[in-house]
Order: structure tokens, then sequence, then C-alpha cells
């Protein structure tokens, strides 16, 4: 499969993975800021079934690492910098343990390898909504999603996947029916026997409880060489949310 992407700057290959109706374009200000004051060549890429990649009736983490590795293969990428964010941090996870001479470090935002269970279903309900609607505006997308949505951050986020298309009208890139057919796939934990013991950094948001004090014992176990580092008044969304901090201390790690 060949994965969409956005390759920013020259350098040690850093390699961002968007979470759960994420794309690329989520990480494009941290991406230019790390390969503009830190020369590493950043590359912004769209999991299958999301942004401009391509979409299928298939959605695993087994798959997604197979096209990351593939990803890697076809840009001759080797002993690259990996980060990933909530569903892309277990995508991460799982590429670490069954390809480990591939990575050199490893970033994981906000998830644990734990199973989760679903919990996106009133956003999904939403996007569904969207997708049946004969929308004329954003504006008009913003109000139908606010029946389902109270958060405005989370809408805008959402609202991304909209894409006007030639005839005028709006369109999900997003490929809505394979991700609600897959969703406990989302969930899924990272099996017990996968594990990296490359130098390995979990950022946490304070605010967030996608991972507990609890998780911490587990993830050490599978990933030996862990850091933890928690910032502050910051929730799932860390890198959105308090961008500065986040930054600082992915510069620090790598």
């Amino acid at each position: 499969m060949k994965l969409n992407s956005i390759i920013i700057g020259e350098g040690a290959p850093l390699l961002i993975l968007h979470g759960f109706l994420g794309m690329s374009d989520n990480w494009k200000t941290i991406g230019n800021k790390l390969a503009e004051e830190k020369d590493f060549q950043v590359h912004l890429i769209d999991q299958r079934n999301h942004g401009k990649s391509p979409h299928t009736d298939n959605h695993s983490y087994e798959l997604m690492a197979e096209d990351l590795k593939e990803y890697c293969e076809q840009h001759s990428l080797e002993k690259i910098l990996l980060m990933g964010h909530s569903m892309g941090g277990k995508t991460a996870m799982l590429t670490a343990a069954k390809y480990p001479d591939l990575i050199d470090k490893l970033i994981v935002v906000d998830i644990a390898p734990k199973y989760y269970e679903p919990h996106h279903q009133q956003i999904l309900d939403g996007l569904t909504a969207l997708q049946e609607a004969e929308l004329e505006s954003r504006q008009e997308a913003d109000k139908l999603l606010s029946e389902f949505i109270s958060e405005k951050p989370v809408r805008l986020f959402l609202l991304k996947n909209l894409n006007r298309t030639s005839k005028g009208d709006y369109r999900l890139k997003v490929n809505l029916e394979t991700l609600k057919d897959n969703i406990e796939e989302v969930g899924r934990a990272l099996p017990q026997d996968k594990t990296f013991s490359g130098a390995t950094l979990f950022i946490k948001g304070a605010n967030s409880n996608y991972i507990k004090e609890n998780d911490k014992p587990k993830i050490k176990e599978q990933f030996p060489k862990v850091e933890f580092k928690e910032i502050a008044n910051a929730g799932h969304w860390v890198h959105a949310e308090k961008m500065n901090d986040f930054y600082k201390t992915v510069v620090n790690f790598l």
C-alpha cells in the first residue's frame, strides 16, 4: 500500500502518526517546527482509511504496522524516529515491537498498550449524520455536528475530514464505514509477547485518563527502556493543547 504523506525538511527521519479520525495535517505546525529548528526530515503520514491514504475494507494494527514498514522501504528509510498519538501510538508500538531494527527511538503520545472499550459512538454518529446530509457550507456542518458533540475544539478537529468536491458539495475524507465496522480493532491491546527494548518515551496529558498510574508497570514490561513525561493542564490532544511544552519534551528526548 502507498500511504500518503507530507515530507518536510532534511535530516534524520522522524515519522509521525495521527490518531483515530485524524490526518497528517493535524501535525503540520509541530512538523514544520521540528524540521526548521531541529533538522529532522519529518514525515506526516496518513494511516490507511484516513486522510488521502487508500481506503480498504480492513483496519487493524497488524495491517497498519505492515503499511508503515512498506512506507519505510518505499522511501529507503532506516533507523527512524517514530512518534504516534492515540491510535497512531498503538501502530507505532506494534511496528517497533515487530521491526525493532527499523526504529531508533519511539515516542508514544497519550495511549497505553492495553485494551480500550469502544468510546467514540457519539462522534461516529455525528460523522454519519454529516455523511448522509447534503451540506452547503462548513457552518452548516458544524451546526449539525453540534447536535452530537458539544465541545467546539473536537468539532473543529473532526471537520478537517470534510472535503469540498469539484461539484461543490462536501464529502468525508475518512473511510467511515470501514472504521465503524472495525471499531473493536481500534481499542485492541498490544499482544503481551510484543516488546521493544529501544529508547522509548510515553507522554501523557495530566488531565487525560488514557494512561493511568497502574498502567505503568505493564508498559515497563513491554518497553523496558521507557521514560514517562506528563504535560500539565493538557488532555488527550496534548500536542495541540500545550504545543510548546509538548515540543520541548519531544526535542529533549530526541
